[in-house]
Order: C-alpha cells, then sequence, then structure tokens
C-alpha cells in the first residue's frame, strides 16, 4: 500500500513539475510578447484593424486642338454574385425576375441566367461572374434589380470598380494619343502623349484613415494625416480631329489599294510646327489596318530621293553650283568605284540641268552634281548637313524616337562610296518626321521649328503651361537658297515627276520618293520599295507641310513609285482640308448697305407682294412643291394619293378666291 502510495506522490510531483515548466514558459512567452516584441504585435494588430486606404486622383483628359475629346478616364464595373449569402426563400422568390431583368439588359435569354444561378448556388459559388465592362448606368440598373437590390449580405451582390482609359474617337492617332500602363512585373510604361505628359495628367493619390468594423467593413476615421486628391490636370494636344480623320482615311485607303505592310502620314502648321494630323497603320494578318507602331516617329530609314532637297541646299548654299548648270546623264547609269548608280528612267534624260535633273529625280546628275563638288573634301558637304540638324534626334516631347544616321568621313565604314550613296538618299537614315522638319523649314522662309504635339496644360480654364513655337534654326539657309528650292519644288508638281499630282486649281509644291528597303541581303529575299511623298500647301502661301510614307506597296502593277503610292494621299490631303474645312474668315462691316444689293431686294418685295390672281397650272409638279406653292398663294389644299399632280379639282386660270379649297390627285 505504502509503494502504491509512493508511485502516487511521484506521479502528483511529475505532474506539478510538468504545470510549473509549462507557466514558466509562457510567463516568459507573455514577457516576450509584452516587452520584447510588444511593439511588433502592437502594430500588427493596429494594421489590421486601422488601415491608411488610397484615394485615387481622377486622371486629366487630352484635348485635341478644337476642343474634342481624344482621352479620358470612365468607372468601370464588374459584377459578381454569392450564391450563399441569399437565404433560401429570397433567392427562389427573386431568381427568375433577376434572370428576366438580366435579360433585357444584357441581351441573352433568361433561362441562360437562371440556369447558372441555381448552378452557382448548387456549387456553393462565393465569386460567380454576372457581367463585366458595364457603365455607370449599367451598374445602378443591374444593382436595382430584384434580388441584387438586398445589397451585398442579402442580395449576394459583388461589386467591383476600375477606372479606364477611354478614346472618344476611336483608333484614330491611338500611337499618338499613346497609353500608361504596368509591365507583369510592376514597370512603368507607356506611350505618346498619355506617358510623357503622365506627371501633368495623373495627379497626385490622397489617402484616409480607416478603421475595421463588423462584417469586413472599414469605416473612415478622422485623422490629421489625411490628405484629399490633387486631379490630374488636362491636356490640351496640338491635334485637329477634321484634318485626322482625312489623314486617317487617306492613308488608309491606299493602303489597302496596294496591299501595303505600313505607312505613316503628317500633317504640319508650317509656321507653328504644330502636329495636326498624325496616322501610323500596320497590317494585320487577316489583312486589316490599325495603329501600331508610331512609325513616323520611331521609325528611321534611308529616305530616297527626297532627300535630294539636302543636296540642291548644300549645293546652293555653298555656290558650288547653279540650277542651271548642265549635265549628262550618260544613258541613266553612271559607276562609282565599280558600283552603278542607275536613273529609274531607263535610257536616262540625255543633257538636262541641275534643276531639271531635281524636277526628274535623276540620281545620275544629283550625284554628279554632289560628288565632283565635294569629292576632294567631303567634310564639308557633310558638316554642312550635320549644320542642319540631321545627325541627331529631334529632341521630341513623346518618347521613342528613331535615331538618325549620317556618315562622317572621320568613320571607320567611311568609303568612296559614302558621298555618292548620300547625294540620292542611301547610306543614311532619317524619320519621316526629321524629313517633314526639314521640307518644312524649307516652306517657312528658311525658318526650322520643332515639332509640337502639345499646346497647353490647364486645369478647368486656367492655363498652367503654354507651349509656344520652338526655333530651332532661325535661318537654315540664304533667302536667295530658299526661293530656288521653291521654285523647283513647286515645278515637281507641275512638270516633274509629282505631275499626276497637278491641277490648276490648287497648289502644291514637294518631291517624290522611291527608296530601295533591304537591298543589301544577298539576293532579293526582302527587297521591297518604301514609297513616299514630302511637300507643302498652298505652294505660294505655304499653311501646312506633309509627308506620306508607305512601306511594301504591291508592285504587280509596276506603279510602286512616290507618285503614284504617296502622291495621291498628299494631295487628297490637301484638297479636302481647303475644300471641306469650316471657313474662318471674317466679315467686316457686315451692317453696311450695298445700293445694288437694296435695290435689288426691295424690286423682290414688289414683286412677291402683287397678289396671284388666277389658279396656276399643277399638273406633273411634284406633290410636296404644289402644297407649298398654294400655301403661299393661301389655298387651302386637300391631298389624294402621293407621288405628282395628276389631276387638280380647280383649273388653271380660274379665279383665286380667298378660303379656297382645292383638290390634288397624286400618282
Amino acid at each position: 500500500m505504502a509503494v502504491e502510495d509512493k508511485n502516487i506522490s511521484y506521479r502528483i510531483y511529475l505532474v506539478a513539475c510538468a504545470i510549473f515548466v509549462m507557466a514558466i514558459a509562457i510567463a516568459i512567452k507573455l514577457t516576450n510578447i509584452q516587452w520584447v516584441e510588444g511593439d511588433y504585435y502592437r502594430k500588427l494588430a493596429k494594421e489590421r484593424t486601422v488601415k491608411n486606404f488610397v484615394i485615387p486622383a481622377n486622371k486629366g483628359n487630352i484635348y485635341s486642338a478644337d476642343g474634342s475629346l481624344l482621352a479620358t478616364s470612365i468607372p468601370n464595373y464588374e459584377i459578381r454574385f454569392d450564391a450563399v449569402a441569399p437565404k433560401s426563400d429570397a433567392f427562389e422568390k427573386n431568381v427568375k425576375p433577376l434572370s428576366d431583368s438580366l435579360s433585357i439588359l444584357l441581351g441573352k435569354p433568361s433561362y441562360f441566367f437562371l440556369n447558372e444561378f441555381r448552378k452557382a448556388r448548387a456549387k456553393k459559388n462565393r465569386y460567380f461572374l454576372v457581367a463585366r465592362d458595364l457603365s455607370y448606368t449599367e451598374y445602378m440598373k443591374i444593382k436595382s434589380f430584384p434580388l441584387f437590390s438586398l445589397g451585398a449580405y442579402k442580395g449576394g451582390i459583388i461589386v467591383e470598380q476600375e477606372t479606364v482609359r477611354e478614346h472618344p474617337i476611336g483608333k484614330i492617332a491611338e500611337r499618338t494619343i499613346g497609353y500608361e500602363r504596368k509591365t507583369p512585373d510592376g514597370t512603368p510604361d507607356g506611350k505618346g502623349i498619355e506617358w510623357a505628359f503622365r506627371k501633368y495628367l495623373n495627379g497626385k493619390d490622397g489617402k484616409i484613415l480607416k478603421q475595421k468594423i463588423a462584417k469586413g467593413q472599414w469605416k473612415p476615421i478622422r485623422d490629421v494625416n489625411e490628405v484629399d486628391p490633387q486631379d490630374g490636370y488636362d491636356v490640351i494636344s496640338t491635334i485637329d480631329v477634321f484634318i485626322q480623320d482625312i489623314a486617317h482615311h487617306a492613308l488608309l485607303k491606299q493602303l489597302t489599294d496596294y496591299e501595303a505592310d505600313h505607312g505613316c502620314v503628317v500633317v504640319m502648321e508650317t509656321k507653328t510646327g504644330q502636329i495636326k494630323a498624325i496616322s501610323n497603320l500596320g497590317r494585320a494578318g487577316d489583312g486589316s489596318y490599325y495603329e501600331t507602331t508610331n512609325y513616323a516617329v520611331a521609325e528611321s530609314h534611308e529616305p530616297g530621293s527626297t532627300y535630294k532637297l539636302v543636296d540642291l541646299m548644300v549645293l546652293l548654299d555653298d555656290k558650288k553650283i547653279d540650277t542651271s548648270a548642265v549635265f549628262d546623264s550618260y544613258g541613266g547609269v553612271i559607276k562609282y568605284s565599280g558600283k552603278s548608280v542607275r536613273d529609274s528612267h531607263q535610257g536616262g534624260y540625255g543633257k538636262i540641268s541641275l534643276a531639271r535633273g531635281f524636277e526628274l529625280s535623276s540620281n545620275t546628275v544629283m550625284v554628279q552634281a554632289v560628288y565632283n563638288n565635294y569629292k576632294n573634301n567631303p567634310s564639308e558637304f557633310v558638316n554642312h548637313v550635320n549644320k542642319y540638324g540631321l545627325n541627331k534626334p529631334l529632341g521630341l516631347s513623346i518618347k521613342g524616337e528613331g535615331r538618325p544616321f549620317v556618315p562622317q568621313p572621320s568613320d571607320k565604314n567611311w568609303s568612296n562610296l559614302s558621298l555618292p550613296w548620300m547625294a540620292f538618299g542611301y547610306g543614311v537614315s532619317i524619320t519621316p518626321l526629321q524629313t517633314l522638319t526639314f521640307y518644312n523649314a524649307v516652306a517657312n522662309n528658311g525658318v526650322m521649328v520643332k515639332p509640337q504635339f502639345v499646346s497647353e496644360i490647364k486645369e478647368w480654364n486656367r492655363t498652367i503651361k503654354k507651349y509656344n513655337t520652338e526655333v530651332m534654326n532661325q535661318k537654315i539657309c540664304s533667302q536667295e537658297t530658299i526661293l530656288k528650292l521653291h521654285a523647283v519644288l513647286e515645278n515637281v508638281v507641275k512638270k516633274g515627276t509629282g505631275s499626276k499630282l497637278y491641277s490648276k486649281d490648287f497648289s502644291m509644291a514637294g518631291k517624290t520618293g522611291t527608296a530601295q528597303v533591304n537591298y543589301h541581303r544577298a539576293g532579293k529575299e526582302g527587297l521591297y520599295y518604301a514609297s513616299s511623298f514630302v511637300g507643302y500647301f498652298p505652294a505660294d502661301k505655304p499653311k501646312y507641310s506633309c509627308i506620306v510614307v508607305v512601306h511594301k506597296p504591291s508592285t504587280a502593277k509596276n506603279n510602286y513609285y512616290g507618285a503614284d503610292v504617296a502622291g495621291p494621299v498628299f494631295k487628297r490631303i490637301a484638297q479636302k482640308i481647303f475644300t471641306d474645312a469650316p471657313s474662318t474668315n471674317e466679315i467686316k462691316n457686315i451692317d453696311r448697305k450695298i445700293l445694288k444689293q437694296e435695290n435689288s431686294y426691295e424690286a423682290y418685295v414688289k414683286k412677291s407682294q402683287k397678289q396671284q390672281l388666277s389658279i396656276p397650272n399643277l399638273k406633273g409638279m411634284s406633290g410636296m412643291d404644289a402644297v407649298a406653292l398654294l400655301g403661299n398663294l393661301g389655298v387651302r389644299v386637300k391631298v389624294i394619293g402621293v407621288g405628282k399632280v395628276k389631276k387638280q379639282s380647280i383649273q388653271p386660270g380660274e379665279h383665286l378666291a380667298k378660303n379656297t379649297t382645292i383638290t390634288l390627285e397624286l400618282s
């Protein structure tokens, strides 16, 4: 018995020791939690009950120069359903009316929604998708539908909202308007105006302190650290929607007709450098075209014959030669270091002047003019090209500008072919917008202005920042040279390679270009043509300059040249701008009376006041016209049938009495 009692005592002692050890461990843990890790756990508890929430700022809008909305932010709603939340009687009572309501709004059969809701209920789906991409109006309607009107806990409705960026004019100029987004790894990224001017558009987010309450809800609490959001500013672009629409559809038509790979068009205001239209279209797999890369800004390529204006400007400004100088085209082929330079016209042009060589885009003439005058000192020519700024980017506000390339005599790759090849636009690389900027300087009497995409930053009606015209080169060449260049560029359209575009009613000036692309590859694999036209209009008083570039047009009909492919786009744009654009002319002295007009008006009034005394002959007249005529005579009309007057109840010539009623039979 004593042994048994002793064993029990040992067990009691063992349990007591265990309890004591556990007590000590708990005491140590509590002490650790309270004093050692106390701050951490207090912070954690606060984070789970009190939290700072971001109040997103409203993003600013992007407007066109004429006030049209180009980009704006709108709320986008997604509706989901917690199938477990509603009670059985509430669900059964409302699921059919809910399905009927959704059917009317969303256009799907009622039984579709009914079956889906019952499936979700059976599977206890707590996040069933009902509809997405809803407008605010659609969201408010769905919120009021049977069952959903009971709210989140009784009706099971789950509402998720996000702000999306919309372009009211659709895909037109989409790449230039641009976007801002985050890459999968969270890195900010974007394009166009949206990205370049994000510091103005985005505003500043605010913050608010909230406390967690029952059922996972958060209640705002006033806090000294609360920050109100600052909405973003509006950006006023230089784009004119009317001109943009013309340019877009003119380019689209030509790309489609020629089954081209891609192309671009830019319209610039001559004096200011403001971009009034820019379109970049690439071909999709199904043959349709959409805004892809911003080719006008990003694609640096060999320009071909449009570069010849650079040659002529350098030659004339250096007084190396005059436009009247005569060159032999040597049957359309001339060789340098064993390599042939050919004219597009087989057999050449015989002996012609430099001006005529430019107008006909003769490679042999232009190459001779440059090579003969600069072969001993190519740096003199290249330095002049550098002076025009063609060897460096324009420094545009929007990112992604292509890098130009002008070979330098100091380069390792410089050879005997570099200079002659430069003369007809090969071996150099330049973006379409750079080419346009250069031609625009010629149109602007030698003043080179920087292309401008945005004119103003505004907060409502208050101007935050204004972007004025930026002059890059006050005088690109002498006025004498400018006048000669004006003459030859106008003659290109009148009697040169662009003669197909000539119109006696509307003056244009410019230069065609047809460049072989990927010619350096072995064989003809990958070789294609880039057709272009760049110039300005009207020729006498330039208001706009424009460039059109079309890559890889179909060669099936052998009409892939700049005048055939790019030129018609230029002409279509120029003509439509000046024939369809609303007039901005001001009417002066509107109250001034003109004697001839006054006399004519008085004579008309006297004639119109003479009362018609007899019924006119109405047979064969349109019923609408007959009713209008009789109405003006004060005659009541009864019409039978439709069409033209077949019969009238009162015969022509009969006396017209007051309040007479006439019946007309129409057929």
